[in-house]
């Protein structure tokens, strides 16, 4: 069999929540799979790193899509020209993304549909094109994958499509993401925090991920316990976080927060490793993946009440809702000031991670191949 795979997310040192899940998946399903052909299709020069075993063929198709009009182009003109070329038996894309207008059967995986509920976040042409697309790749793929049970029932409800026509694919955690010693924790703080404790925050400035109530919910944990702890943000500005960062410069303790931007993986694992908490009080995700990473580095979290976020984390994670800022900083002081609260949280996200592997989920995503193409297996 001949798969054409949309890889375009596929970009080194720059790989996002649906970057890592097309590449832990491909990395293991060819591989596993070396009977079959993969075509590759990127829009730029890929990196070697991405081409996992000898059963992929990279293809570079262009425009580079970097805006709407390029997505446009790229999945209305350049893929369905290459799939009639070669003729591939599925297109399996990972962002959700596929040829509306191409014959051969498509795969999308849909991994949530935010958009839909809070479109007023996005980029107003970002957010036509989402509004547009989204619910005609649901109803002409072949077949949907998705990441959570939530996200499952969200498309179904959204869009009115058939529910045996969606798998859920869980996402998985890396290896990478393990306990440091106290030794090296403390050199963590040395380098990022003065020496200090900390609170982290994982995610992309996107509105979704709740920091302007987190911001305000880490001002009221200062003021009422007096405790030095800091505050350190990890991840890209996007769109619509300036109202975030104006309430930063307003903050009195605005000295500290400590913001990062995008840092190296390995990087990403020692800080987490070293904090107190893990806070992703998102009002919006279809998983979660900072959760399970945070359950290897065996961290507790204080996490949102909505959507996907109490089915991912389960009995291993203190919810507070994400709507309120006093709910937030009540939960951060109870995971300061309990101990017995947070080995018990430790100890059941031990347990909790080994739900989650890019093992099971490479091996769902490729169940859920055989279901949109079964007389090609």
């Amino acid at each position: 069999m001949k798969i054409a795979v949309n890889t375009r997310l596929l970009i080194k040192k720059k790989l996002g929540g649906m970057g890592w899940f097309t590449y832990q998946t491909l990395k293991r399903i060819t591989r596993d799979h070396p009977e079959h052909h993969f075509y590759f299709i990127f829009d730029r020069k890929w990196d070697e790193e991405f081409i996992f075993s000898d059963n992929v063929t990279p293809i570079k198709l262009g425009p580079q899509t970097r805006h709407p009009i390029l997505w446009y182009i790229w999945f209305m003109f350049s893929i369905p020209r290459f799939l009639k070329k070669y003729k591939p038996d599925l297109f399996l894309s990972p962002d959700g993304f596929i040829p509306l207008k191409a014959s051969v059967p498509s795969l999308a995986v849909i991994h949530d549909i935010d958009f839909f509920h809070f479109p007023h976040n996005f980029p107003f042409l970002l957010r036509n094109f989402y509004l547009k697309y989204f619910p005609l790749y649901a109803i002409r793929s072949k077949r949907i994958a998705t990441v959570s049970e939530y996200s499952k029932s969200d498309i179904v409800k959204s869009y009115k499509i058939k529910p045996e026509k969606i798998d859920v694919v869980y996402n998985g955690s890396d290896p990478v993401f393990v306990p440091l010693s106290a030794d090296q924790q403390k050199q963590v703080k040395k380098e990022y925090s003065d020496g200090k404790e900390f609170f982290v925050f994982i995610g992309s400035l996107v509105p979704r991920k709740n920091l302007y109530r987190i911001l305000e919910a880490f001002e009221i944990f200062k003021q009422k316990t007096g405790l030095s702890h800091k505050l350190i943000i990890i991840g890209d500005k996007m769109f619509r976080y300036s109202r975030t960062m104006e309430l930063h410069s307003q903050m009195v303790f605005k000295d500290e927060v400590i913001f990062t931007d995008r840092i190296p993986r390995e990087e990403i694992r020692k800080v987490l490793a070293s904090s107190r908490a893990l806070l992703f009080v998102s009002y919006f995700e279809g998983f979660g993946i900072p959760m399970l990473e945070a359950f290897r580095c065996e961290v507790p979290v204080v996490a949102g009440d909505k959507t996907s976020l109490p089915e991912i984390g389960g009995d291993a994670v203190l919810y507070a809702d994400p709507f309120s800022v006093k709910d937030i900083a009540k939960a951060m002081m109870e995971i300061e000031k309990n101990l017995a609260l947070r080995e018990d949280l430790i100890n059941k996200g031990r347990l909790r991670k080994e739900h989650f592997t890019w093992e099971k989920t490479a091996a769902k995503l490729w169940t859920c191949i055989e279901r949109t193409v079964p007389d090609k297996i």
